[in-house]
């Protein structure tokens, strides 16, 4: 097993939690894995009515929340130019503005290969829930670890919107407590006390992408904080050069 990370970042991001189109076309606070799922598969050029989610049943995804990224409401018209009798549709698309997410990917090591090609030069060029939301560099940060979840507690730079201070978070161990959304409880720590475990069901596993016949089923997720080394924030001027020496560091490897 080994696992590829990838860094989901941009001006606006949105994750549908429903499959349906409806007059509110909603977001989840997270990366789903639906979405996640459709990106690999886009990437691998994969179109919606010939995927075989199958391929992607054992992938793990456990992601960081760096910034949850604040909710924005876009109120939008389609189909102005039709006659009177036929008004213009219209939604409002809920979006997450500013958000960074870090995710891990871990799944058998041929899988993590094939996907990491795929991602490299991807097929259909991959986006943060919605087309009109395009990805940040670096989008993918390395193609392949032996442990990309311990990567994203100890490694993997930290994006914040500034500098924080000590009473603000609460710490004064030089660590920071991050959000995490893990798909199996956290890792346990003898030496400290138990972290708190919101096990929260969401309904995102694609089980067709059909686009007259999408459906979904069930997952457990854990949602926790976990410590986070306070040097992974660094100075906030510093943090795409650092991103960008960390992604490098497996090319140099």
């Amino acid at each position: 097993m080994s696992g590829l990370l990838l860094r989901l970042a941009g001006p606006l991001q949105s994750w549908g939690e429903r499959s349906a189109f409806t007059p509110v076309r909603d977001t989840a606070s997270f990366p789903t894995r639906s979405a996640l799922i459709g990106m690999f598969a886009a990437a691998e050029g994969i179109s919606r009515n010939e995927a075989d989610l199958d391929r992607y049943q054992d992938l793990r995804l456990t992601v960081r929340v760096d910034r949850p990224g604040v909710r924005l409401i876009d109120y939008h018209t389609a189909g102005g130019g039709f006659p009177k009798d036929r008004p213009a549709a219209t939604t409002r698309r809920h979006y997450l503005s500013d958000a960074v997410f870090v995710v891990a990917v871990t799944a058998a090591d041929q899988t993590i290969h094939r996907l990491a090609d795929a991602l490299t030069r991807p097929h259909w060029a991959p986006y943060l829930g919605r087309r009109s939301c395009v990805p940040d560099e670096p989008f993918l940060l390395r193609r392949h670890v032996d442990d990309p979840e311990e990567e994203l507690r100890t490694r993997v730079p930290l994006s914040r919107t500034g500098p924080r201070t000590e009473d603000s978070e609460g710490l004064q161990s030089g660590t920071i407590p991050v959000e995490f959304l893990l798909e199996q409880p956290p890792p346990a720590d003898q030496s400290e006390q138990p972290v708190p475990v919101d096990v929260i069901d969401v309904n995102d596993v694609p089980v067709s992408f059909a686009q007259h016949g999408r459906s979904h089923t069930s997952r457990r997720l854990h949602r926790t904080q976990l410590p986070v080394s306070r040097s992974l924030a660094g100075p906030p001027q510093t943090l795409i050069q650092r991103l960008i020496d960390y992604a490098h560091l497996e090319e140099s490897a």
